[in-house]
């Protein structure tokens, strides 16, 4: 279908993930707060955060979504992954946009700068009959959910999913009407 696109914001380069990030990945997945926001077990490592590049560069390949990597511009730096998700699971709602971050880079708007390009890019360049997008987010993860809030993200619902019955996640969503309507509303 296609492959990675690399697009470009004001602070930060979206781009495929490559070989070279597996020990920056690793590092930002394994960190003890992500873990915990994420609900991570103690068990993922190395090849775990390898299988996860995998899959999204598979991804971006088989259904043209899946996840960047967050490249700061000033440094060159791996700080976090974003972009849109679409995993093959029974009750997975349709097209995600979501981030993740390095503690380190929490607070700096580096996830809502690099979710706000994900959602243009989902709106504009993916595809122009998709007319909604969702971010799933575990319930206890306040961080994330208040990025989603200053995207216009909308709580839809909160339920335990089959494919992560653990804990409940928060069916976040938001139109292309909304999304257009605010965005003229920024001009």
């Amino acid at each position: 279908m296609t492959a990675c696109p690399t697009i470009e914001t004001e602070r930060l380069i979206l781009r495929p993930l490559a070989e070279a990030d597996l020990a920056d990945y690793t590092a930002i997945m394994t960190h003890p707060q992500v873990r915990a926001s994420l609900k991570l077990s103690d068990t993922f490592g190395e090849y775990q955060a390898w299988e996860q590049m995998v899959a999204f560069a598979g991804q971006w390949v088989v259904r043209g979504t899946g996840q960047w990597a967050l490249e700061e511009k000033v440094t060159g730096r791996l700080v976090g992954r974003a972009g849109t998700h679409w995993p093959h699971r029974d009750d997975w709602p349709g097209v995600e946009v979501g981030w993740t971050l390095h503690p380190d880079h929490w607070g700096n708007g580096y996830a809502t700068e690099a979710g706000r390009a994900s959602i243009e890019w989902a709106f504009d360049q993916r595809e122009p009959h998709l007319e909604e997008l969702h971010s799933m987010i575990l319930t206890t993860n306040l961080r994330s959910q208040a990025v989603a809030a200053r995207l216009g993200f909308e709580l839809a619902e909160t339920r335990i999913y089959k494919w992560f019955p653990a804990a409940p996640h928060g069916r976040w969503h938001l139109s292309r009407e909304r999304w257009l309507r605010q965005q003229e509303e920024r001009k």
